[in-house]
């Protein structure tokens, strides 16, 4: 085992704060990503909290503040839902060949993965505390400190007041039926299925109703989505746009860019997510430079905020061969062909075709 409980063969690529991708083998064609494969993405030191201990807070525009225990919490009814997770900053190594993002790190197609998460309704809480006329957000507040902060400063941000009183937003203390771990979270953490990572602020100790987004530096500075000749030296909060609704995205898990292969048949297999609840509609795979598609069989539905694994087997010919998958979802949004459309200096967003390229002998 390595650090944290996780494989050996995760991808880090910071120790401390830990930051690790999940290795491709791991989330093949596996709907439930195992604790030991999640990926993880840190801004600061994991923080040490008792859970006897652990309260959360809820106040702002609300007609009744509230504090709460874990015990407090597990009286509101228990929701499992099965969800993915990927960071914003998934597959922004597809970006950086387009041309280098200093200061980042290059993840591949591993900062995602899906687990199940059980916890209380988001929305049961918020109804308890009573939301004002003029509420129109929900912020939250992290226990731990991010360092990169200007000033430095617990992680937070915000959602939309709609969004948070969904009945998919948890409160959740379980992963995968076990408790959650300190590394994910633990012992409670909120989860924003269909929006970026970020959202789903883990070590939660504060939700705050309120009439504006959350003015914490990973809202209103980091997470956004700069224009591709913004300077990040002037730029200040509230520039660009603000990340929350994953685009309609899909990657290739196997086999890995660069593989030798046998020539004749090879299995191919991949994801394919979408946010706001849309489901995977079709998934697309071309050995020819996109001339013709065809579809790859799609995997077990979990739901609409869970990703859809596909498989398709294809024939690879003697010498070099570039595979390319393309996701439709349900609302008939399409992954763009190329990266360098998407390019931005923080590198967010890649939801470009997937390809690898194989060579048989």
């Amino acid at each position: 085992m390595g650090a944290w409980g996780k494989r050996e063969d995760m991808i880090v690529y910071e120790a401390d704060p830990y930051n690790a991708e999940s290795a491709p083998d791991a989330l093949a064609s596996r709907l439930i990503t195992p604790i030991d494969s999640f990926y993880s993405r840190n801004h600061g030191a994991v923080p040490v909290i008792d859970p006897a201990g652990w309260r959360l807070r809820i106040s702002g525009l609300v007609e009744r503040d509230l504090e709460l225990s874990l015990a407090d919490l597990h009286q509101f009814t228990p929701r499992t839902l099965t969800a993915t997770l990927q960071c914003a900053g998934n597959r922004r190594a597809g970006l950086i060949r387009v041309r280098d993002i200093p200061g980042e790190d290059p993840w591949g197609p591993g900062a995602i993965s899906t687990a199940e998460w059980t916890g209380a309704s988001l929305a049961e809480v918020l109804r308890t505390a009573g939301p004002k006329p003029g509420a129109s957000h929900v912020a939250f507040c992290a226990a731990d400190i991010a360092p990169e902060a200007d000033p430095p400063q617990p992680f937070g941000g915000s959602v939309p007041l709609r969004k948070a009183l969904a009945d998919e937003v948890l409160l959740a203390w379980a992963m995968n039926g076990h408790p959650l771990p300190p590394l994910h979270g633990g012992p409670v953490r909120v989860v924003v299925p269909g929006y970026i990572g970020a959202r789903s602020i883990k070590w939660i100790e504060r939700v705050t109703v309120q009439d504006h987004p959350s003015d914490n530096y990973f809202q209103a500075t980091a997470y956004r989505l700069l224009p591709a000749d913004a300077d990040l030296r002037t730029t200040g909060p509230g520039a660009g746009l603000s990340l929350s609704v994953l685009a309609v995205n899909a990657d290739i898990l196997c086999p890995g860019d660069g593989a030798a292969l046998a020539p004749g048949r090879a299995d191919i297999t991949g994801y394919a997510v979408s946010g706001d609840g849309r489901g995977i509609a079709r998934v697309d795979v071309s050995t020819d430079g996109a001339q013709t598609w065809h579809q790859a069989a799609l995997g077990e539905d979990a739901g609409p905020w869970a990703w859809r694994h596909w498989h398709t087997v294809i024939k690879v010919p003697p010498g070099r061969t570039e595979i390319i998958a393309r996701a439709w979802d349900t609302a008939a949004a399409v992954q763009p062909e190329s990266p360098a459309q998407l390019w931005n200096p923080k590198g967010y967003a890649n939801n470009s075709w997937a390809r690898v390229h194989v060579t048989a002998r």
